[in-house]
């Protein structure tokens, strides 16, 4: 939050401003002090307006409310360099929603995981003009998890694949551990 920080200088002395009849009125001088405690954040913040609205660099408690402007979708647990990083990217990965590189790319910057997704059948079509619907996908969207940075809460990852996964597919998570071909492969089960 903003507040009024007194060893802040303001950027604009009230004081200096006033006409020369008050530039000598102690009185005067006192009050507009008093107000350039008060103002000097705001000055400060409008001085600085470029940053709060970088992610990089905004303050924390103003990356909140900037993530709120892109919907970025943050858990204020996270540590403070991964929020960053999905406000910067929240754009980009909006773009990508619904697609295996936005599923991918979300889960691993989120939670910090090596994940591969085998997709469903694809999609399906008709050269001929009133052909029947083709049937709907056959299997499910399958996302394999490995461990990265961090160990592999699968909590988290079915929660967070639930909510990128779009509604008409089914989405099965599997955790697995090591590396892809080692004899640890299957860590886990489908769910």
């Amino acid at each position: 939050m903003r507040a009024a920080l007194p060893e802040l200088p303001s950027s604009h002395p009230i004081g200096a401003l006033l006409p020369a009849l008050y530039a000598e009125d102690g009185f005067a001088q006192r009050f507009t002090d008093g107000l350039d405690a008060v103002l000097s954040a705001i000055l400060s913040t409008v001085d600085n307006i470029t940053a709060y609205l970088d992610p990089d660099l905004a303050p924390e408690d103003f990356l909140a409310w900037l993530s709120e402007w892109v919907a970025a979708e943050v858990d204020p647990r996270w540590p403070l360099e991964l929020r960053r990083a999905a406000v910067s990217r929240a754009v980009e990965l909006h773009a990508k929603r619904g697609t295996v590189s936005g599923l991918v790319e979300r889960v691993e910057l989120s939670l910090g995981v090596r994940v591969e997704v085998l997709d469903g059948p694809g999609a399906s079509w008709s050269p001929e003009p009133d052909a029947t619907i083709p049937a709907g996908p056959d299997g499910p969207v399958v996302v394999r998890v490995r461990p990265g940075v961090a160990a592999v809460d699968r909590e988290r990852v079915e929660e967070l694949v639930e909510s990128l996964c779009p509604v008409h597919l089914r989405c099965v998570v599997e955790v697995l551990d090591g590396e892809p071909g080692s004899d640890g492969e299957r860590g886990g089960e489908a769910g």
